[in-house]
């Protein structure tokens, strides 16, 4: 009877591998992260932008939008004209936001000392205490906010994560629901361009 439960259990092993590893993956957002992380890895999720400028007509002008730091301070859109603004709206639990993160850190520390280029991380859930240790848990360096007050449908639906490109004249440029690659070189060329 013993050698009968070895040899089926040698045989399903992979099966009971496979099953063990979706288990972890639909419990842990951290282990669903990571291997979201390895497809964002592969290119398939590259974000699409343009060097085009947007139409007046068809974007919205960013309006008074409050994004409060740990620190108490206050962010508001409307006195960040004249600077490019990368706003990502993402929460701790989110697996596809996890996934990114390193990708958003990346572009961040390339473009941080462009004082024309202003990084916004809006933890939807407005728990500070919590995103602040996530961010020093996985040694990201970003800015983290909460939004305070009601976002405009034209920014944050509701979807995670969202990440919009504001230009200099509080136009939206650009809007993507859902993660990506953020570390990509045209996504660097696309906000420093607007920054010029």
């Amino acid at each position: 009877m013993k050698d009968k439960v070895i040899k089926i259990f040698k045989s399903n092993v992979g099966f009971i591998i496979a099953i063990a590893f979706l288990v972890v993956i639909t419990l842990n957002p951290q282990a669903k992260g990571f291997v979201l992380g390895g497809l964002i890895k592969t290119g398939l999720y590259q974000p699409k932008v343009s060097n085009t400028k947007p139409e007046r007509s068809l974007v919205p002008t960013v309006n008074s939008i409050l994004f409060t730091s740990s620190d108490g301070k206050i962010l508001d859109l409307a006195h960040l004209k004249g600077k490019v603004v990368f706003l990502n709206f993402w929460a701790t639990w989110c697996p596809p936001c996890i996934a990114e993160m390193p990708s958003i850190n990346s572009l961040y520390n390339k473009l941080k000392k462009n004082e024309n280029v202003i990084f916004i991380l809006a933890d939807v859930d407005s728990n500070l205490k919590r995103s602040d240790s996530f961010m020093k848990k996985n040694k990201y360096n970003l800015p983290v906010y909460i939004p305070s007050g009601p976002m405009p449908h034209q920014l944050f639906q509701g979807n995670l994560p969202t990440t919009v490109i504001i230009n200099k004249r509080g136009e939206i440029v650009f809007n993507h629901e859902g993660m990506a690659d953020y570390s990509s070189p045209e996504i660097e060329k696309f906000i420093v361009d607007l920054s010029k």
